[in-house]
């Protein structure tokens, strides 16, 4: 990397002694779901591979269990046994390919494993975990710190160049840190030093199976989040002793997984959490990693500027564009493909079993799988809307050489993301298009808006291949008085504009519900407003209480009177994101949202909107009815091209119209790309 000028102090390389960082990144660890599939560690060696070649400083692996009881579910992956170094050789020689350093992460699950074998500090089970941990002996205690050694010492044969010990997020190690769930009354538990003794020990057991020239990076936790947690003086007390212990490196976690606080979504203001890294760097001397929400180069320039710490740790941003460090050192920030922060395809994915990916780049975790080859038949291809899918296909098409023309009526690109931007907590989309924007000029795409074309246009032009990304359109509900003027769908609010009163209806509790409901009711500055954003959700930067959270929370509350009605007799919300669900519902109850369940509509009238809940009739005195109850797909084109012998096809909303789902959306645009 010849040119360093742009980001300084993220290219500069970092001396740890015995060896040297090529800059100031570290890919964050990430469960993909791959170390768990048959053939996994091919894939995970390409995807490695590829953020290694695109010039990341040191990648931390997702977490690798040193033992059986620590693992994460029945089947999960386990650094054990001398057969299990082969397919972790396929990595590191992948990785080091490339000036890229590896760790491989340990990770003890404790009570947060999802199987009868868990074991904790003390018998104490977790709120979202079904199954309640056995205390562990001091036989076993002492068993799991020899084990987190032997693996050590494994992954140095396999060729890592170090581990990341995990003692945060409310793992094992953590779980003996804090009160919360250490009750024990021995050695291991009672005072810091107590409760600290597992990290400590593991540490040292680590160092001397290993010698000095291998990287041990500790991630500890320096803002619990949830009661019971340490002190910020505890806290201290361990870094000191991680430090003394022998660490390399520690790096910055951050809440525990059943913390009430989000922490890594995107409705979390960037870089919200250096503040508490930047109070560790007085402390010790060892190098510090901060982490979360820092998803572009000049955010992560910043930061390290500031002396907030000495690396920055990056996780969903090296799925969202494995290039992130190339392209920062070209200084060509503006053809990064950004991270949103949105979970949807990487946390959500795991928590469901299911492989890992990313909704703005499908590639990641399918690097050996959908790949974009140079096509050896160039066709002429029409694609009709410019929104997600749209923007997806032409971009991936044109790489391989196609010639795309995209057409849309509107005068801007992006369709449905147009509105979400405007939401608050969703304004990472404007990096999505601005990306997209980029991608259409480095691409030569030929773009057409404000452009409606017809189906004899694209039939007289003589296109080879017709995309249709035309989206959705609102479907019209069968409610007497749905035309009233107090009536208004999502689009007369959000694309539009149109002035909405202060009590208002909304039909429809999926994603666009919530999301208008949000946009009517959450202040808008929370998102940028750090100060603000941390009174909303109880985090106290003086440390004044244990796990740094604030007793009554200063929470800002909409004057808007706000229904939010759905059908279906379920929970409001429960089909939102497994990760991120608990805080769009969390924010509309603060903000006095009354959510609705198991509605029929009758009527909207001069007094407001007639429902029916369990056989009971109601009336909702509002100023506006906003209809979020779904849509159907925009297919206006499709049969007339079929009928001409057109080759058509359809992706997006106009594939299938259920819930708007960017993810599958922008997936079936780079499969069909791939293809072509």
């Amino acid at each position: 990397m010849s040119n360093t000028s742009a980001y300084p102090h993220l290219l500069a390389p970092l001396d740890l002694g015995f060896t040297t960082l090529a800059n100031r990144t570290l890919m964050g660890s990430m469960h993909t779901g791959l170390e768990e599939e048959k053939n996994g560690f091919d894939k995970l060696a390409a995807f490695y591979e590829a953020r290694a070649k695109g010039g990341v400083g040191l990648i931390v692996t997702g977490g690798i269990s040193p033992n059986m009881r620590g693992r994460l579910a029945p089947f999960g992956c386990e650094l054990s046994k001398p057969w299990h170094v082969n397919k972790h050789k396929k990595i590191t020689a992948a990785v080091h390919k490339y000036d890229t350093k590896i760790c491989v992460q340990l990770l003890h699950a404790g009570r947060y494993a999802y199987h009868p074998f868990s074991v904790s500090a003390s018998k104490v089970k977790s709120a979202i975990n079904p199954f309640t941990p056995a205390e562990m002996s001091v036989r076993q205690i002492k068993g799991t710190i020899k084990d987190f050694a032997s693996s050590t010492r494994l992954a140095q044969k396999a060729g890592y160049d170090g581990v990341e010990i995990m003692g945060s997020e409310g793992y094992l190690i953590n779980q003996f840190a804090c009160t919360r769930v250490n009750k024990r009354t021995d050695e291991w538990g009672g005072s810091i030093e107590n409760r600290m003794r597992l990290a400590v020990e593991t540490i040292k057991a680590v160092r001397e199976r290993v010698g000095e020239k291998f990287i041990i990076i500790f991630r500890l936790s320096m803002l619990d989040l949830v009661e019971g947690g340490n002190t910020w003086e505890e806290v201290v007390t361990m870094a000191k002793a991680v430090e003394a212990a022998g660490a390399t490196i520690i790096n910055t976690g951050i809440g525990w997984h059943e913390a009430r606080v989000p922490t890594i979504a995107t409705s979390v203001p960037r870089a919200a959490f250096t503040w508490i890294t930047e109070r560790m760097k007085k402390e010790v001397s060892i190098p510090l990693v901060t982490t979360n929400r820092i998803n572009t180069p000049e955010v992560a320039e910043d930061v390290l500027a500031n002396g907030h710490a000495d690396m920055v740790s990056m996780a969903r941003p090296f799925l969202a564009d494995a290039d992130f460090v190339n392209k920062s050192a070209a200084n060509k920030s503006n053809a990064i493909n950004t991270c949103i922060g949105c979970n949807q395809a990487c946390l959500d994915h795991v928590f469901k079993q299911q492989r890992a990916s990313c909704l703005v780049n499908p590639v990641a975790c399918y690097e050996t799988e959908l790949t974009f080859e140079k096509t050896p038949t160039k066709k002429n291809i029409a694609v009709i809307g410019a929104g997600p899918a749209g923007l997806a296909f032409s971009v991936y098409a044109s790489q391989r050489g196609h010639k795309v023309t995209m057409f849309d009526r509107a005068d801007e690109i992006g369709g449905q993301f147009n509105f979400a931007k405007q939401v608050p907590g969703k304004e990472e989309f404007y990096e999505t298009l601005r990306y997209f924007n980029e991608q259409i000029k480095l691409n030569d795409i030929s773009l057409q808006l404000s452009q409606e074309v017809s189906a004899d246009d694209l039939i007289k032009s003589g296109f080879d291949e017709v995309v249709l990304a035309t989206g959705i359109v609102p479907r019209q509900l069968d409610i007497k008085g749905i035309e009233h003027p107090k009536v208004k769908s999502y689009l007369n609010v959000l694309r539009d504009k149109q002035p909405v009163g202060q009590k208002v209806a909304i039909v429809g509790a999926g994603g666009i519900g919530f999301d208008v409901a949000c946009f009517l009711a959450e202040d808008e500055s929370l998102s940028t407003d750090l100060e603000a954003w941390m009174k909303n959700w109880g985090v106290d930067k003086d440390y004044n209480e244990p796990g740094a959270l604030i007793t009554n929370p200063d929470f800002h509350k909409t004057e808007r009177e706000i229904y939010l009605l759905q059908r279906k007799t379920t929970k409001v919300g429960a089909g939102l994101g497994k990760t991120t669900g608990w805080i769009h519902r969390a924010t509309l109850q603060k903000n006095g949202v009354n959510m609705i369940p198991g509605v029929t509509y009758k009527e909207v009238n001069d007094t407001g909107l007639v429902i029916d809940i369990d056989g009971k009739e109601k009336t909702l005195e509002v100023d506006n009815v906003i209809i979020c109850a779904g849509q159907q797909s925009e297919r206006s084109l499709h049969q007339t091209l079929v009928d001409a012998n057109v080759s058509v096809h359809l992706i997006g909303g106009a594939n299938v119209a259920a819930e708007l789902d960017a993810k599958r959306a922008i997936r079936q645009a780079a499969e069909l790309a791939a293809t072509i």
